[in-house]
């Protein structure tokens, strides 16, 4: 082969190459100003501990175990139930310590095995005598012993919203837009007053870190040509309908709205790990901010919030004086 020919084939093979460099997407802003919704005000109600012991559920997987337990080295005593864990946010503790009785159900267990939103309604309508008994698991408390509050939450994929959707929605989803998470929560408050006596704390589902795509070059050059979103974008649109959505469910003009009953209330896990709306993204990833599960640091910074508030809602619900 001469000369040239060797020259003119190193080249095509460097071109080549060139088309496999992964291209890392710059972050694109968000899709319009961050909007930020008031929540239900408990300002009138005290935030001491109950006059009582309580006790409570939270059905959760992965995040909310951790957000449960103390932080340490990672010990389960069951799936996602956890006694220590590197990202323990020390919720169960601090609730402990105020009196709560705390009970889990996670995955493989009946009550616990499926969250998505699409899940809850279904599960409170036909399993809530079970919800109310739950231990832990599959195990039930004392005969005459119940759950006077019910935390329940879903993890960050269900912030990863398809579209925005067409109103009313559909309950069943199964697609996850915006209406239809509006429309399957709102199938769900009629039964939950059905039981007046009991609170129900819905926990929003944690956000996403926001991820730089790194498609290879000929990858990024087809989308742009094609007019396609990159993965960053992508990213960007849902965790900007994820705020929409959160806004939602936490406004008083929301989800709650002509809602008579004062057992149900929101605590926004989503608008806490953004750092009250300074991104739709979460900032409190865990791994340096590149894993969705969030960091020991975002889970004690949620669970200090979470104690008081759920004090207030104890009150708001007439379970302590």
């Amino acid at each position: 082969m001469s000369k040239k020919h060797l020259v003119s084939a190193g080249a095509f093979l460097v071109a080549l190459g060139a088309l496999f460099i992964p291209i890392e997407g710059k972050a694109p802003a968000a899709t319009g100003p961050i909007v930020k919704a008031s929540a239900l005000d408990l300002s009138a109600y005290s935030s001491a501990r109950p006059d009582a012991p309580l006790d409570l559920l939270f059905i959760h997987h992965s995040t909310g175990g951790q957000l449960l337990t103390d932080p340490g080295p990672e010990k389960e005593k069951a799936s996602c139930v956890y006694e220590a864990h590197p990202n323990g946010g020390g919720l169960r503790r601090k609730l402990t310590e105020q009196g709560y009785r705390v009970h889990e159900a996670s995955y493989g267990s009946e009550i616990g095995e499926n969250t998505d939103l699409f899940d809850w309604a279904p599960k409170f309508r036909d399993k809530m005598d079970k919800v109310l008994r739950v231990s832990l698991n599959d195990q039930a408390l004392p005969d005459g012993a119940v759950n006077r509050i019910v935390l329940f939450k879903s993890c960050y994929p269900n912030n990863r919203f398809v579209g925005e959707g067409t109103a009313p929605g559909h309950p069943a989803g199964p697609e996850l837009t915006v209406w239809n998470a509006k429309a399957t929560l709102a199938s769900l408050l009629p039964e939950l007053a059905k039981r007046k006596d009991t609170l129900f704390v819905y926990v929003t589902a944690p956000g996403n870190v926001q991820k730089r795509s790194k498609d290879p070059a000929w990858k990024w050059a087809a989308k742009r040509v094609l007019g396609k979103p990159s993965e960053a974008e992508i990213g960007q649109r849902q965790a900007d309908l994820a705020r929409v959505f959160n806004n939602w469910v936490k406004s008083p003009d929301g989800w709650l709205r002509g809602y008579p009953e004062k057992n149900v209330v929101v605590f926004d896990y989503y608008d806490v790990l953004t750092n009250r709306g300074e991104s739709n993204f979460s900032l409190h990833g865990s791994e340096g901010n590149t894993d969705n599960h969030p960091s020991r640091e975002g889970n004690e910074k949620a669970a200090d919030e979470f104690v008081p508030f759920l004090n207030q809602a104890v009150r708001r619900a007439g379970l302590s004086t």
